[in-house]
Formats: C-alpha cells, sequence, structure tokens
C-alpha cells in the first residue's frame, strides 16, 4: 500500500493544537537578566527577531538561581512568541535542538507534543495556520495570542512517516536559503571591510580634507501648511517608509493641508539623504528619488543636501559605514526612545577628497552593493527564488494533506512538474485535476474539402473515432501547404481529442501522435500536451474514471460536446513516471492480445474457424 492509499485509508485527522500538545507558559525573564554567560534562554522577542525555525545554541544567558524558577523547553520542543507589535510576528514559532533544556520567558509558551515537532512549526509557518490565527489574537498596539487560544487552531495530522517526509523536503529548502544568506552575509562582510577602507583615507600619502556635514550641505526648508491650498495632494515618508533592509521607500502616506500629521513638516528634493534620528541604530536611511521630489517627510528625519563639494551617492555610503554608525551609538540619547538630534548628526566629519575620486569610490561601493543587495540580480535574488519556492512547496504540501489532491493548473512561476513529482515522492499516486498536468489547444479550420492526394499531414477529427485507434503513426489525409500554415500543429507524443460527435461515446476519444513530424489539426478537435505519459493519459481517456466524468459534462442532444475548461477540472489519479511507463506496458500487451489478427486470441480464433469450417465441410460433403 502507498502513502495515498494510507493516507486515503486512515484519514487524515483534523486535530486543535490543544489536542496533540501539551501547552506550557513562559514566565519571568526580562532583557535585564541577561548574562555573557550561564544557563541558556530564549526571549520571546528574540523568536522573531534573532532565530529561524530551528535554535540549537542560544544567544543569551542567565544565572543559575533564575534559571530555577523560569520553565524550560526540552530538546524537540516548539517555543511560540505569543506577544508582538504586529501580527505577523505573533505567533512565529522556533524548535529547541540544542543540548539540555533552554529556559522560556513570559510572552511565549512551549508546544510539547508526540508527534512531529518539525511538522508543526513548519505547519504554525503556513498561510492556513495564519488564516486561523488572526481570528484568535487580541490587541491593537500590542497583539497578543492567549495560549487558550492557541490550542483552538486546527491542523491537519497525517500519519509520522507522512509528517517526516514533509519535513524532508521542507528542510532541503531551508538549508538551501541558510547556505546562501551565509554566503551573501560573507559578501557583506567584504562590503563592509573595502567601503570602510575606502572612507577611512588612512594612507599617509594621500592627504584628505576632513570636514562636517553640515559645512558640506545646504540649508533644507521646511512646509508652510497656511500656504498651501486645500486639495494640494504630498506622499508623506514616515519612519516606517523606509525599509532597513533595502535602504529603499516602500510606502508612503497621501496628506493634505487638513490631514498631515503634525511631524509632517520637511520638504525633501531628489538626491536628498535622510536618516532616521529616533533609534538611529536602526539604519533607517536612504537617497530620494525623482519619485519623492518635493514631498514631506517627518520631521524624525535628518535631511542631508549637497552643497556640491561631496556627492549625494558617496554620503549615502558614508552614512552605512562602521564609523558612522558608531557615532551614532555614542551620541544617542534617551532609554525607551534613544534619537540623536540634526545638530550631533551635523557635526560628524567626513574625509572630502575631489569629486573625481569620490565618482570612483561610489562606483566601487555600489558594484558591491548591488551584488550584494540588488534583488533582481546575484545571491538575493537567488535567496529571495529558493525563499518563495520554499513557501510554495510547504503550501502545496500542506495543501495536499489537508484536502488530498491536487488542484493547481499549469502555472508559469513554478514548473508544477516539479511539485507533482515531489508529491508523487511523498505520497505515491496522487489525485490530480488534468488542468495540472495537460495544456489543452484547440484546433482550428480544417475541412473534408481541403484534403488533398499529397501534402501535409493532418487529422480531422471525425477521423479520430471512425478510422484510428489508439495510436497514430502517419496520417490517412493530406493538405496543400496553404491551407497547413494555418492550422494548429500537434508535435509527437501530443494527444489528440475529438470533442463533437453524434454520440456520447465517440466525444472525447482521443490518439497519441507518435509520428515524426508536426502535423495540422482541424477543428472540434483538441491537441492536448503533457509532461506525463501520453499513452497512460490515453488508457485513461478510455477508463470508467474519465467517461463517468465526461457524462455529466457534456452538451447538446443531437450533436454532443465537451469543453476543455470543464475537463481540465477532471480528477485523475496520477502514478509516478516509472508506474505510468509499467501500466503502459501491461495494457499493451492486452491490446496486442485481444485485437492484433497476427497473434493471440483473434488469431486463434481465426485458426479455429478455419478447423471448423474445414471439418464442417468435410463432414457435411456425403457423396450422393
Amino acid at each position: 500500500m502507498n502513502i495515498l492509499e494510507e493516507i486515503q485509508n486512515c484519514s487524515v485527522e483534523w486535530k486543535e493544537l490543544g489536542e496533540v500538545c501539551e501547552i506550557v507558559r513562559g514566565n519571568g525573564l526580562q532583557k535585564k537578566d541577561f548574562l555573557d554567560e550561564g544557563i541558556p534562554c530564549i526571549h520571546y522577542g528574540q523568536i522573531y527577531t534573532y532565530y529561524s525555525s530551528y535554535v540549537y545554541k542560544t544567544k543569551s544567558f542567565i544565572s543559575f538561581s533564575l534559571s530555577e524558577k523560569l520553565k524550560k523547553a526540552q530538546t524537540g520542543d516548539i517555543i511560540v512568541a505569543t506577544t508582538s507589535e504586529n501580527i505577523e510576528d505573533v505567533g512565529k514559532s522556533i524548535v529547541w535542538l540544542g543540548d539540555g533544556d533552554v529556559c522560556i520567558g513570559g510572552h511565549s509558551c512551549i508546544l510539547k507534543t508526540r508527534e512531529n515537532s518539525k511538522y508543526i512549526n513548519y505547519y504554525m509557518q503556513s498561510i492556513f495556520f495564519q488564516k486561523q490565527k488572526e481570528k484568535q489574537v487580541i490587541g491593537t498596539k500590542v497583539i497578543e495570542l492567549y495560549p487558550k487560544n492557541l490550542s483552538k487552531i486546527k491542523i491537519p495530522i497525517p500519519p509520522l512517516e507522512i509528517q517526516e517526509k514533509i519535513v524532508q523536503i521542507l528542510d532541503k529548502f531551508t538549508d538551501y536559503v541558510t547556505e546562501l544568506t551565509s554566503e551573501l552575509t560573507s559578501r557583506k562582510k567584504q562590503y563592509s571591510y573595502y567601503r570602510d577602507k575606502l572612507l577611512s583615507f588612512e594612507d599617509e600619502v594621500y592627504q584628505v580634507e576632513w570636514k562636517t556635514l553640515d559645512t558640506v550641505s545646504e540649508q533644507t526648508n521646511n512646509i508652510f501648511w497656511n500656504k498651501i491650498g486645500d486639495d494640494e495632494l504630498f506622499k508623506y515618508i514616515d519612519l516606517s517608509s523606509v525599509d532597513r533592509v533595502t535602504n529603499k521607500i516602500i510606502e508612503t502616506t497621501a496628506i493634505t493641508k487638513s490631514t498631515a500629521p503634525s511631524r509632517a513638516q520637511r520638504i525633501v528634493k531628489s538626491d536628498d539623504i535622510i536618516l532616521g534620528t529616533t533609534r538611529p541604530t536602526l539604519k533607517r536611511f536612504t537617497k530620494i528619488t525623482d519619485d519623492y521630489n518635493n514631498q514631506i517627510c517627518s520631521t524624525g528625519f535628518y535631511i542631508f543636501r549637497t552643497n556640491g563639494e561631496v556627492l549625494p551617492n558617496y554620503v549615502y555610503h558614508i552614512f552605512s559605514s562602521s564609523d558612522f554608525y558608531k557615532y551614532l551609538e555614542e551620541n544617542q540619547s534617551g532609554v525607551s526612545y534613544p534619537a540623536i538630534s540634526d545638530t550631533l548628526v551635523k557635526k560628524y566629519k567626513i574625509p572630502v577628497p575631489s569629486l573625481e575620486i569620490q565618482s570612483r569610490i561610489v562606483q566601487v561601493l555600489d558594484n558591491f552593493d548591488t551584488v550584494c543587495n540588488d534583488l533582481n540580480i546575484g545571491l538575493p535574488k537567488e535567496i529571495e527564488l529558493r525563499q518563495k519556492q520554499y513557501e510554495y512547496f510547504r503550501e502545496k504540501l500542506l495543501t495536499f494533506i489537508a484536502e488530498g489532491e491536487y488542484t493547481e493548473s499549469r502555472v508559469e512561476e513554478w514548473d508544477n512538474s516539479a511539485l507533482i513529482k515531489l508529491l508523487q515522492w511523498v505520497f505515491g499516486s496522487i489525485r490530480v485535476e488534468l488542468g495540472s498536468i495537460c495544456e489543452f489547444v484547440r484546433g482550428n479550420g480544417l475541412q473534408k474539402k481541403d484534403f488533398t492526394e499529397i501534402g501535409k499531414s493532418v487529422i480531422h477529427y471525425g477521423q479520430i473515432y471512425t478510422k484510428y485507434d489508439f495510436t497514430v503513426t502517419e496520417t490517412l489525409s493530406k493538405t496543400s501547404e496553404i491551407v497547413f500554415e494555418k492550422l494548429k500543429k500537434a508535435y509527437p507524443n501530443d494527444l489528440v481529442m475529438a470533442i463533437t460527435s453524434e454520440n456520447v461515446e465517440d466525444v472525447g476519444k482521443a490518439i497519441v501522435w507518435e509520428g515524426k513530424e508536426e502535423i495540422g489539426i482541424s477543428g472540434d478537435s483538441y491537441i492536448i500536451r503533457t509532461n506525463q505519459n501520453s499513452r497512460y493519459l490515453n488508457y485513461w481517456f478510455r477508463s470508467i474514471s474519465f467517461q463517468s466524468q465526461k457524462e455529466r459534462k457534456v452538451t447538446g442532444t443531437k450533436v454532443i460536446r465537451i469543453n476543455s475548461k470543464d475537463m481540465e477540472q477532471f480528477k485523475i489519479v496520477l502514478p509516478p513516471l516509472t508506474e505510468q511507463k509499467r501500466i503502459v506496458s501491461i495494457l499493451d500487451n492486452f491490446n496486442t492480445l485481444t485485437n492484433s489478427l497476427s497473434e493471440g486470441l483473434p488469431k486463434e480464433i481465426e485458426l479455429r474457424q478455419k478447423q471448423y469450417e474445414y471439418w464442417r465441410n468435410r463432414l457435411l460433403n456425403f457423396n450422393e
């Protein structure tokens, strides 16, 4: 029995988390308790800011005396953050795989289960879990997912061996992303090294003048809202508008004088560099593009506008340097909301070489930045694709577990043949919709009057159920080059199906084109392209499974028709290609035995008939 049959026989059980997990609420750990060494601990905030899916070593430690008071997760337990400032992070989970126990603080809980904890952790990352989670959280500024509400979320529980196979697959994708991310981190370190070297000007031979940002910038202006028309619209750049990873503006708010918040005061221009001065070490800085010229930013930004002595991109790279970061860290003030004043930022000294040298430095650092951060090329693109691929396969695997069939049509973003192979590897034979493995191309234009004695090979739909049987290697009809050029073409291993007939039996009959050339196809037929075994599909088209689904979808009385949109939704059990090939071989042999005139039963019948006729004639031949 294959895995799919096991699932179908035992059924995948949907259970509440509280049924499959013991949920233990954490307690008492605060950041002020952290030590450089001691007993391993995990703070709830680290779950969504520092750790990925699996944790083997902790970032933080606490004293032995405090550890005695805290709840502990054991190896294989799941740890869930139950509090966050946004709905995405609340409910984020990790699996503790380190040696020994780890201490857990408040705003988190421990899930202990006899199921595969990695499987549950992956499911908790899925869109299915997220949708249920959104109904269970409470709060606005601080979002909470109470353990009692978490316990109500339902998850599908397949057999443990299926859970293990799914985990193996998703682990591979996670490893791909981790390896690529590690490589990218190395490249970024290399970029940082060269950036800091290029901007340090420590060479004793090359002397450069150092100036404060204030002396190489020009004054910026605030907006006078009382002089602005009521209907005049502006894009407002708030601190949250700047992405800290890409250093680009990702979203803005449209404002007028009546809707502008009190902090919407500063006018920005193209090539300005803006830096968030609230929590400055978060590195919210970006270069203003033409899209935001003469728009408004928050007073939470310092605006640098060059006076011509320095290039904007040169200052942009300085803002990303380690030395500048250190300066911000040392000069910020405040505990809850540390900030640095514009006055202090302006006092930061930068080296000011010639514009030509600045340009060269910018060119080098831009190239590094592109290789490290451009989402359209290099490792970032690869990481993004791997991450998307991982998420895509994760959702599809978990969808199959939940629903028991694969229903997605052919798509461009991912080759769904790879996904189908993956599902077959996990589950053996799977049930899919026909549209997920077949492309339907409607034929056109060929009529019987277009037939010629010689010319290009064609098939008319009526010949499929009157002249041909299962496969075709040579066509019975030809047509001219002129007609042929206008026709849709079938290629070797394509199927050709008649979709119109006067009876239900013949509509949907198909042949496999196994000739060596392309052929023209008439209207009232479909070319069916697939990366599966064409002969297997054609045998299925003759099966009770196809016929019963077909009979429910045909239309008409005198003329019967079937539509591709309906057939795309037909369900087919699809074994792996190797099994398809084996099944085809068996059915081909049966076909030969039952239909060939030179061997098998037909030959035996023919011989017996001749023998019968011979003896009949002899036995009945009485002499007069």
